[in-house]
């Protein structure tokens, strides 16, 4: 097949990403079911959701690189099927170290599949239609952060744990299959390693991903937490703050959907009016967080925000990296990533300090880090230029031949 609707395209992709994500953080919960079935500890068990998260940190900003010297179709195929042929193994593995290894090798190509995801998505659609694109494919993210870890674990608990990895595997298997029949071939962009890691040397760059780790660690810093706080400042029970977090990732989806719509209108606005907004929100969350009424508002309303967030927070790592696409959005991961890892840290060490109410001061802290550079980012203008002036920049540039993936508009008419 020659072409393809870009509608059905980002459709693809976004069934492709939650399906990378939900082999990611489904067997979060499905630890217990892991130890049983293996004859070890939990702690051990454990190892399958931390090795996968270190590769992902890993490789994030290589990985990417190295592999967009490719083509983008055989890539993504690729690296569907391992993830496809990977879950089937561990499956059936009675090996906790072969299972170990069925979750570190796909984990490395993690980072490369989900960036040249959202590279094609915005490639495959007009340029003012990009970011609601990108917002699409990361309705997969969100969706496979909220609905694997219950559905995994509602099928380890009530099936069995070779079950819950064989849905991982189907998952991937259909998805594989739509990628081969469905998806045109999309030739991998004329740029050098080189050439790339050039833009390692533009200080937006830098200012994009300082505020971006901020941005993240402030919001999932606390997230990690979200559980205890509700347990224990909130008085909710387990089930109703299982029930909470639940309702704050189908917030997280609202808030892509929103952002894509609406972000690209005013995105100097948003890039300082939403990380505030959430400010004001956590803060309303330490004074009035022990009214179970109203921490469950005020979560639902930072879930839509956190949401919000994801695509100011990948364009202005993006905008500033010229046409090293995927290597940028691999940064974008890695600082997503570090952003978590560091923002849990400081909320953990508050909680030790204070007690769980004060998790919040570690998102207060970063929070408040993270404006210094949305404003040197926003200050640096490349990204922020009015519409009228992008579209004359654009005009003076000299047409080229389409070769690349941005004729998938073209083609599919």
């Amino acid at each position: 097949m020659n072409t393809v609707k870009p509608q059905l395209l980002i459709v693809i992709l976004t069934l492709g990403v939650f399906c990378i994500i939900n082999t990611e953080m489904g067997v979060v919960g499905m630890v217990p079911q892991i130890a049983e079935h293996f004859n070890v500890s939990v702690p051990q068990a454990g190892m399958t959701v931390s090795v996968f998260a270190l590769m992902v940190a890993v490789s994030a900003p290589v990985m990417p690189l190295l592999c967009s010297r490719f083509n983008r179709k055989h890539t993504m195929v690729v690296i569907m099927a391992l993830f496809t042929l990977s879950t089937l193994v561990a499956a059936f593995t009675t090996d906790f170290w072969v299972l170990l290894v069925m979750r570190a090798l796909p984990a490395l190509l993690h980072p490369v599949f989900v960036s040249q995801a959202f590279t094609t998505a915005a490639a495959a659609v007009p340029p003012e239609q990009g970011p609601r694109a990108i917002s699409r494919v990361f309705i997969g993210v969100s969706a496979g952060m909220v609905l694997g870890v219950p559905v995994t674990s509602y099928i380890a608990v009530n099936v069995s744990y070779q079950a819950a990895m064989l849905s991982f595997t189907a998952c991937s298997l259909l998805v594989l299959i739509a990628m081969i029949c469905l998806v045109p071939s999309i030739p991998a962009q004329r740029q050098t390693i080189g050439s790339q890691l050039a833009v390692l040397k533009a200080p937006p760059l830098w200012y994009g991903l300082s505020a971006y780790t901020l941005v993240n660690g402030a919001i999932f810093g606390f997230f990690s937490f979200m559980t205890d706080f509700l347990n224990c400042v909130s008085g909710l029970s387990f089930d109703a703050a299982a029930a909470v977090l639940l309702a704050y990732g189908l917030c997280n989806i609202l808030g892509n959907l929103l952002a894509g719509r609406v972000y690209f209108k005013r995105r100097a606005f948003y890039l300082i009016a939403v990380p505030a907004l959430s400010f004001a929100v956590y803060a309303a969350l330490f004074v009035t967080g022990s009214s179970s009424a109203a921490a469950c508002v005020l979560i639902a309303l930072a879930g839509i925000i956190a949401g919000f967030m994801v695509i100011p927070g990948q364009h202005m790592i993006s905008s500033a990296a010229g046409q090293a696409q995927d290597f940028a959005n691999g940064l974008f991961l890695t600082a997503a990533n570090f952003g978590t890892m560091a923002g849990t840290a400081l909320c953990g060490y508050c909680i030790n300090s204070g007690g769980t109410r004060a998790a919040l001061w570690g998102t207060f802290i970063f929070f408040a880090l993270s404006f210094v550079f949305l404003l040197l980012r926003l200050n640096s203008r490349t990204g922020f230029l009015p519409e009228s002036s992008q579209a004359a920049e654009r005009a003076r540039q000299p047409r080229r031949p389409c070769k690349d993936v941005n004729c998938l508009t073209a083609k599919a008419g």
